[in-house]
């Protein structure tokens, strides 16, 4: 009676298949793809969850689609406007505005929003209403230099 010996235990190989041929990469080119709607679909969320309404005196924040939360920043507290935006946000017309503010709503932190639209036309009109809700409450903003004091 002959005895059967083993010479070799394979199984195919996923990641050869994924790289080495035409079905894989097709395969791998539909996984980049779901992914890409996937970050798209969250990035939607996070944009319709966040909306800024803009005043005469405020700044509010209106927050979540099931649980709501609602926040203003007096706009007198703004002390800083920043617009930052790239090469691409410049083509589409987006960029990220930046509020430094001494009101609690921000925790001493700056205030983010990103992807605005028209975003350097918006900095100026806050920049107007600022100083036009200073001008309204008699407030003006002192700068010192800390290590003086």
């Amino acid at each position: 009676m002959d005895v059967e010996r083993k010479y070799d235990d394979f199984r195919g190989s996923t990641s050869r298949w994924l790289f080495g041929s035409f079905g894989g990469w097709g395969t791998l080119l539909l996984c980049v793809t779901l992914v890409g709607f996937l970050i798209i679909a969250v990035r939607w969320v996070q944009n319709i969850s966040l909306r800024y309404v803009l005043t005469d005196q405020r700044l509010i924040l209106r927050q979540g689609l099931v649980l709501k939360r609602e926040d203003d920043i007096e706009l007198y507290r703004v002390k800083d406007i920043r617009v930052d935006y790239s090469l691409v946000n410049q083509l589409v017309g987006i960029g990220t505005i930046t509020i430094r503010t001494s009101d609690a709503t921000t925790g001493g932190v700056e205030l983010q929003m990103r992807d605005i639209p028209d975003a350097r036309r918006r900095r100026e009109d806050m920049r107007r209403l600022v100083d036009q809700a200073r001008q309204a409450r008699g407030v003006r903003e002192i700068d010192y230099d800390r290590e003086q004091y």
